[in-house]
């Protein structure tokens, strides 16, 4: 997937030239569109997929790499640092940074880029899929028909319109998930505990007591970060004041599965749509994430999905197109020089 990098982009009247050729390991699958997206701007990239997480190190510390692209195979931590210290950014394909140690980048002076924009309409349709599907009943009701059972009244379901939809967390999913509730006419309350993250014509925010009070539905758009993990919880769920349904395309971790079950069996939670889990890594359930998962495997309130709310043939390239934006303003900034 390698190829010769072009020279750098010729400069343009009011933009900042870019500085001398990057160079850039990657180490994860990516869209096929990546080289001919970098090379114009001076990065020659080092396909390897291949490298198993153990042998990234040696490989980043074989050559001088300033670039490194990732998604989730690989932790990067102070000590992957230490193995590059001409490193200047880690680019994650995709939204989340929860296998990157941002204090440790900040220490060793590189910059972090991700793409949460490649993928926020995938999750904000996606979303939207998982609500429709709880509210009238489609993975059941395809289940029972594939049985030969026709069960019209036992599968009658539920409008979104005149529903108040709680969304929490209003970054770039929760705000992709709200615009596509604009025509359904409900209402819809956001909470985020970022001042940088304002409400728009699609969402009023709101403050965490109101959402209980008002919402129908809760749906979890927070990043995972150790402030966060487990943040729905007994007490957050048992807080609505109306039994409501939980969507969960963000990270299993920000949400108490055992809570979770709780709500389900006092009524407190209607149903549940989960994306991700605590644990994705299946083989490696604790007796406790086992038990919990058979619960839940067990409920006809609750469906599953294998964490595909962001994972489009569409946003698998823009992906791309975003990090190559973002790299080539890195590289044409004074920060790049260092």
């Amino acid at each position: 997937m390698s190829e010769p990098a072009l020279p750098p982009e010729p400069a343009q009247p009011g933009r900042p030239t870019l500085h001398a050729q990057s160079l850039c390991l990657c180490v994860d699958e990516m869209h096929p569109s990546l080289p001919e997206l970098l090379a114009p701007l001076g990065v020659t990239l080092h396909f390897r997929p291949d490298l198993k997480a153990a042998e990234i190190p040696a490989a980043l510390a074989a050559q001088p790499y300033d670039g490194l692209l990732v998604r989730s195979k690989v932790r990067i931590t102070a000590e992957l640092l230490a193995q590059a210290p001409q490193l200047r950014y880690v680019a994650r394909a995709g939204a989340g940074v929860d296998n990157i140690d941002e204090a440790a980048l900040a220490a060793a002076g590189v910059t972090l880029l991700n793409a949460p924009e490649g993928n926020r309409d995938a999750v904000g349709e996606y979303t939207l899929g998982l609500l429709l599907a709880l509210f009238r009943n489609i993975v059941r009701a395809d289940r029972e028909m594939r049985q030969g059972l026709w069960q019209r009244e036992a599968n009658r379901g539920e409008e979104i319109a005149g529903k108040v939809i709680g969304i929490l967390g209003y970054g770039h999913m929760g705000a992709a998930f709200a615009k596509r509730l604009s025509n359904f006419g409900c209402t819809v309350l956001a909470h985020d505990r970022n001042p940088a993250h304002e409400g728009d014509h699609n969402a009023i925010l709101v403050s965490l007591p109101e959402l209980q009070e008002r919402a129908d539905v809760l749906s979890i758009h927070i990043p995972y970060e150790a402030a966060n993990k487990h943040f729905v919880n007994d007490e957050l769920l048992q807080g609505f004041r109306n039994p409501v349904w939980v969507l969960n395309t963000a990270r299993g971790e920000v949400l108490d599965h055992a809570a979770l079950v709780r709500g389900l069996q006092s009524g407190q939670v209607r149903g549940a749509a989960l994306d991700v889990l605590e644990n994705e890594k299946l083989a490696t359930l604790t007796e406790t994430q086992q038990t919990t998962l058979e619960y839940l495997k067990a409920s006809p309130s609750v469906i599953f999905s294998p964490h595909i709310g962001g994972w489009s043939f569409q946003s698998y390239r823009r992906i791309n197109e975003v990090l190559a934006r973002k790299i080539g303003d890195f590289l044409r900034s004074p920060k790049a020089g260092h």
